[in-house]
């Protein structure tokens, strides 16, 4: 078994090298005239760009001093979005490259038409003068020497000048996606509001609006400040009930404390509640269960509690069955008044299967990022029943966020982030 592992791991290394050569040749092997300057500093950036990312990871993972997480994490992660781009591009430049070069081919081209010589006419003889004596011992005369030919202007060739052209295009499209993306995830996400209709919502609850914020991913790249963002843009909207389903951070409560400390500013009429998702579990999800509660909000582990007008319910994350404490769906909905309307706080959209059969009338989660950096949305599909929005199953609805934050990269491209509110609606209203 561990043969295999090794086995596959280095056949996806050998793959992940291969496309990094691919893109070196075209980006800087291709645009250049030769080895120079530009060559080695092109050469640098491909070597140095993929090693800090391999860094940064590993820095994450293993726990190292946050600080050290802290100046990896921004070019390493910045490289791992751009690369995503540079491939596309250039795999996208494949298809211009040929149709550039025919261009300038036929621009090239001589005209058909060919020109008829002019007709030879023959000078009158040009009499020859006498030769003029040269006194004794006097230099000959030097015969007029010809002219220099002229250097033609050395200018790239027409391959180096399409490879130019392709590769610079390439590189500025994928420079611009992802500054674009960073601007989009640090400025902070936006607001999107929602309408469901539950079937055994009474009326009196009709317009209960549920701030759902996921994926918010406190860590070296997002930190207190952008913590604030998320809580100021949560308190704008004046929810009745507030629900954090999962991945609040990547890191331990030691390095990320003071950056989830903003939290306990949120304020809704009764109040925030909490579960835990997968990232919980790679950082220290009992501590971070301690410390969001010490911040104010009310964490639902496998449990449940009387709202106005309906239940709310949340689950662990299934990343906790390695530690003994999964989602346990039994406790946290059994033995209820099943004539009332349940809402259930679970992080995976994977989870809406046990909640059709638990009767649970609408889960929030999140998880999926939106797919984050597209087309990172299609690979999101085949693990998700669903990857953002609200879709039905059964008698139960299911809306997943996008998330507010950016897990790895901090860049969204394709999938923009997002803090919803879901208005409860009642059929009696």
């Amino acid at each position: 078994m561990v043969i295999v592992f090794v086995l596959v791991g280095l056949l996806a290394l050998a793959a992940v090298a291969g496309l990094y050569w691919y893109v070196w040749r075209r980006l800087v092997r291709d645009t250049t005239s030769g080895p120079g300057l530009a060559r080695r500093a092109g050469t640098v950036v491909f070597v140095a760009g993929p090693v800090l990312m391999i860094a940064a990871v590993a820095a994450e993972r293993a726990g190292a001093p946050f600080r050290l997480q802290q100046v990896l994490a921004w070019p390493g992660f910045l490289w791992m979005a751009l690369s995503i781009y540079l491939l596309l591009g250039v795999v996208a430049g494949e298809v211009v490259r040929p149709l550039l070069r025919r261009v300038m081919e036929r621009r090239a081209a001589p005209s058909a038409a060919v020109p008829q010589p002019a007709p030879v006419r023959h000078p009158a003889p040009v009499p020859h003068p006498e030769p003029v004596p040269v006194p004794t011992g006097a230099a000959a005369p030097q015969e007029p020497s010809p002219a220099e030919p002229t250097r033609p202007v050395t200018t790239p060739s027409r391959r180096l000048f399409v490879s130019r052209a392709v590769g610079g295009a390439a590189a500025a499209v994928a420079l611009g996606t992802v500054g674009y993306g960073t601007y989009g995830v640090l400025r902070g996400p936006r607001v999107k509001r929602v309408t469901v209709p539950l079937a055994k919502l009474p009326r009196s609850a009709h317009g209960y609006r549920i701030a759902v914020v996921s994926d918010i991913h406190l860590g070296p790249t997002l930190g207190r400040d952008f913590c604030q963002r998320v809580v100021d843009t949560i308190n704008s909207t004046q929810p009745d009930l507030i629900a954090v389903v999962g991945d609040l951070v990547d890191g331990s409560v030691k390095d990320l404390g003071p950056a989830a400390a903003p939290l306990a500013r949120l304020r809704a009429r009764h109040g925030s509640y909490f579960v835990t998702g997968n990232h919980e579990y790679y950082s220290g999800a009992a501590q971070w269960v301690r410390e969001v509660r010490e911040l104010g909000l009310h964490p639902l582990e496998n449990a449940r509690t009387e709202m106005a007008g309906f239940d709310l319910a949340g689950v662990n994350d299934v990343a906790g069955e390695s530690e003994g404490h999964g989602p346990d769906f039994g406790r946290a909905l059994g033995d209820r008044d099943t004539a009332r309307a349940v809402v259930l706080l679970a992080h995976q959209p994977v989870q809406i299967h046990d909640a059709v059969k638990h009767g649970v009338d609408l889960q929030l989660s999140g998880h999926t990022h939106g797919g984050q950096l597209w087309p990172g949305n299609y690979l999101a599909e085949l693990a998700n029943p669903t990857v953002a929005g609200l879709e039905r199953y059964g008698d139960t609805q299911l809306y997943v966020s996008r998330g507010a934050g950016a897990w790895g990269p901090p860049t969204r491209v394709g999938a923009p982030s997002d803090i919803t509110v879901v208005e409860l609606a009642s059929p009696q209203a």
